[in-house]
């Protein structure tokens, strides 16, 4: 019996091998086919029916807008995504080649802050959209605007308690219970620094010292963890984004969302030819596409995004904001100062 269980334990050891061998040459094959399917399709294509956009924006936002364009167009869109760091780093390398079209996606003050980068392009419908981002020399065209918000855990924090102001959130009740994502991978926190330094009119050396104190160490890697964080009870408040918060609330996440009574930044994320272009007609054509009629309700309606067109209005579910008078060009021109403090708060933290 004992010699028959051990071939037995062999025989399955050796089918269980071979099966994993097999899904591991079928998962190379479904790669490898994508992989050719990919260089088909570009390499079939005509230059002139080709696009190359490096985005910021998560692939449930970037594909359908880009998908609508190539079916509208027949122009062919090569992609890259990452963080806009990263996305605006890449495009940087890949201009000085003459393999970048557009940089779609992130806070249009990092685009401000790049403005050496890009190609200027005036949009098709410029004059109607939000004149108070619009871009001096047209290096970049904004498109949706994207508020600051709180949030709250709906189970754990009456509506009541919840912070209603900025200056409410700094109160010790909130010490190390705020969901805040690392400004070195997150534009978004960035954004979100930047609104206080304005609104308090605090130098930043001595409010980023005390709002990180106030976070008490606790950072999160990436701004896409900080609503499920406050969701499953890890923090009770963060600061997102009103687009990432609506989204979440109708997926039945447990948190509520509140407009800063004292007010909030709404810096839209943007879009822009980059030089060296080498479809810059294409670019150009993207670029008026995003701002569309049609683009742009379908952003508001799908994406929970503000339009930056003036001639569309709010549908329901949008509440009203104070605005504050955000400066996109003092906020591009203090961020290198901004992330080499909050560097050297948290390599002090790590250390």
């Amino acid at each position: 019996m004992g010699n028959k269980a051990g071939r037995l334990l062999k025989i399955l050891l050796i089918a269980a091998a071979g099966a994993a061998i097999l899904l591991l040459s079928s998962c190379e094959n479904v790669q490898r086919a994508k992989t050719v399917k990919y260089i088909s399709e570009k390499y079939t294509v005509p230059d002139e029916k080709q696009l190359i956009v490096y985005t910021s924006h998560k692939e449930e936002v970037y594909l359908p807008i880009i998908r609508e364009f190539e079916n509208r167009t027949g122009i062919w869109v090569e992609v890259h995504a990452g963080g806009t760091g990263q996305m605006l780093e890449q495009a940087r390398q890949a201009s000085e080649n003459g393999q970048c079209d557009i940089m779609f996606g992130g806070g249009i003050e990092s685009y401000e802050a790049s403005k050496d980068l890009f190609l200027p392009y005036r949009a098709q419908d410029r004059e109607k959209l939000d004149p108070n981002y619009a871009s001096v020399g047209n290096y970049y065209t904004p498109f949706t605007e994207l508020p600051i918000v709180f949030i709250y855990n709906s189970k754990l924090v009456a509506k009541k308690d919840a912070p209603k102001s900025w200056k409410d959130l700094m109160s010790a009740r909130w010490k190390g219970k705020i969901a805040f994502a690392d400004m070195l991978n997150s534009g978004t926190s960035y954004t979100i620094v930047s609104t206080m330094e304005q609104l308090f009119e605090e130098p930043v050396d001595t409010l980023l010292p005390r709002f990180y104190e106030q976070l008490d160490g606790k950072v999160l890697s990436s701004s896409g963890q900080i609503i499920p964080k406050v969701s499953d009870g890890s923090f009770l408040v963060g600061i997102t984004l009103e687009e990432t918060a609506r989204k979440y609330m109708k997926a039945g996440y447990d948190i509520s969302m509140v407009y800063p009574s004292d007010g909030t930044s709404a810096v839209p994320d943007g879009c822009a030819m980059v030089k060296n272009a080498p479809h810059s007609y294409n670019a150009g054509q993207f670029i008026d596409f995003v701002v569309s009629l049609d683009t742009q309700n379908y952003a508001m309606d799908e994406f929970f995004r503000r339009p930056i067109r003036q001639d569309i209005s709010l549908s329901a579910g949008y509440g009203r904001i104070k605005q504050i008078d955000f400066d996109i060009e003092r906020s591009a021109l203090e961020e290198p100062e901004i992330l080499k403090l909050w560097s050297e708060l948290t390599d002090k933290e790590g250390g």
